[in-house]
């Protein structure tokens, strides 16, 4: 039999809740406007696409060195890190790390230098490391953790008004002041919004320090754990972990490489210009904040009628905020009021998961190499959305993934987290890859988004067998929400 020890949500604990998930927006900003940075970069620099894709390389591999000097770290003291440091206080020390890094912006702005710029989004991701393997046991066990992947899911929600607004924001403070049809003349602007994030960094780190948040969790713990020789596993003796581990890894790929070709995929086949592609961009990252939103309904404690209302309303509350932000920075809305037809694919997905993590996996990932599928064979503006679509069912795998991963894993939560945290690289060496097969001597701009498909095939796989490993130990979701849980 499993017990699961969380934290109990009263008022002190939804404040430091709040406070908890506003990292996440954090995480999205940066992440989504590393889109922009991407063809910036490629023009100003007369850089290759493959090149440009050294943006989100150095970013995403951070996350791998962060979670690899955490576990070091770990090792030589005798003992989890957060553990001894607290996990307020590492959340804290990792939003000053990634200040630091955003710093960095000005001199690489002023000597237009891509090594110092990469370096800085490096210095970042390291900060971000640090702060995603605190914050995502956390947002599971602050409640009931039957619904942390929902939990996670809302937290998603606020990544992703973020990723909304990054490229919207770095996009004006780079190109506002270019008239229609002019170059970009200098990277002076570059530095603007990240010298503002690194502020941001600072005031956060110090609300985090004085905040309500838990400086310590409960971990999972199974009744099997009184076991010394289940005690004594090794993580990776729980083939969730480490098959969650390349999930992971591809899922963030998939995501990430979608996005940052997406740029370079518009200029081909639609002539997009560098300067006008944002809202498209931002419409992408906005899919995943629809998508989460519709999935966090599940974590509400209402009344089931209207989470039923919920469920059909609040993926059109995101959309319209996506709507908001692209209006008030004056662009055009015409070409994506269409787009509301599409967000009913992900309601029905959404519906048809009825709240099981490995169930939403498959749905939501034989959706996404659907849309790719159709964006390869289609042209124009259907692949365009078709593409962004990508953004609506990759939407809800993290908070997926993350919680079948770790499911059973007792004491060793902490470190499993860290692992998976670390297979956050796959954003960027998959981005690399499709960057460099969408050579016109291979593949093309177009149908190196096979890479997605791929990396979809396998999070189907890793939806069918997690399900059966889980069952195998004794957890099972349909039990579950079968029960009313």
């Amino acid at each position: 039999m499993k017990t699961i020890d969380s934290l109990p949500l009263n008022n002190k604990s939804n404040s430091g809740f709040l406070i908890l998930i506003s990292v996440f927006f954090f995480w999205g900003f940066v992440a989504a406007s590393n889109g922009i940075l991407i063809p910036v970069y490629k023009d100003r620099l007369n850089l290759e696409q493959w090149q440009t894709m050294f943006i989100d390389v150095a970013f995403y591999v951070a996350y791998t060195v962060g979670s690899l000097i955490y576990f070091l770290l770990s090792k030589i003291r005798g003992g989890d890190i957060l553990n001894q440091i607290g996990y307020k206080n590492g959340i804290a020390l990792g939003l000053m790390i990634s200040a630091v890094g955003a710093l960095l912006f000005y001199p690489a702005a002023q000597t237009e230098s891509f090594a110092l710029m990469i370096a800085g989004l490096f210095i970042i991701g390291l900060g971000f490391s640090l702060q995603q393997t605190a914050a995502n046991p956390l947002t599971i066990t602050m409640g009931n953790p039957q619904k942390g992947a929902q939990r996670l899911s809302l937290a998603g929600g606020i990544n992703n008004i973020g990723t909304t607004i990054g490229p919207v924001l770095v996009s004006f403070a780079i190109f506002g002041s270019i008239a229609e049809g002019q170059n970009l003349e200098s990277l002076d602007a570059v530095k603007t919004p990240y010298l503002i994030l690194a502020a941001a960094f600072i005031l956060v780190a110090i609300l985090f320090k004085f905040s309500s948040v838990p400086n310590q969790i409960n971990n999972v713990s199974t009744d099997a754990e009184t076991n010394n020789e289940n005690a004594n596993k090794s993580v990776f003796a729980y083939p969730q972990l480490w098959l969650g581990m390349i999930a992971i890894f591809v899922y963030v790929g998939v995501e990430v490489a979608t996005a940052a070709n997406l740029p370079e995929f518009m200029k081909q086949h639609v002539g997009t210009a560098t300067a006008d592609v944002a809202p498209y961009v931002s419409l992408f990252w906005a899919s995943l904040m629809i998508g989460r939103w519709a999935g966090a309904v599940g974590a509400l404690d209402i009344g089931k009628g209207i989470k039923n209302i919920l469920s059909f309303t609040m993926p059109y509350v995101a959309f319209g905020v996506f709507l908001l932000v692209n209006k008030i920075a004056n662009h055009d809305l015409t070409p994506f009021y269409i787009y509301a037809l599409i967000i009913v694919a992900v309601i029905i997905a959404d519906i048809l998961s009825k709240g099981n993590p490995a169930r939403q996996l498959v749905i939501f990932s034989v959706c996404g190499i659907s849309s790719l599928i159709i964006g390869m064979l289609a042209d124009g503006m259907l692949s365009v959305y078709a593409f962004i679509s990508v953004g609506l069912f990759c939407s809800t795998l993290w908070p997926c993934i993350f919680t079948l991963a770790i499911a059973g894993l007792g004491k060793k939560t902490n470190e499993g987290a860290s692992f998976l945290i670390m297979m956050i690289m796959g954003g960027g060496l998959i981005s690399w890859l499709q960057g460099y097969l969408s050579k016109n001597d291979l593949l093309g701009i177009q149908f190196s988004y096979v890479v997605g498909v791929a990396c979809f095939a396998y999070l189907v796989f890793y939806g069918v067998r997690v399900k059966q490993i889980l069952k195998q130990q004794g957890i099972d979701y349909d039990a579950k929400n079968n029960s009313g849980s």
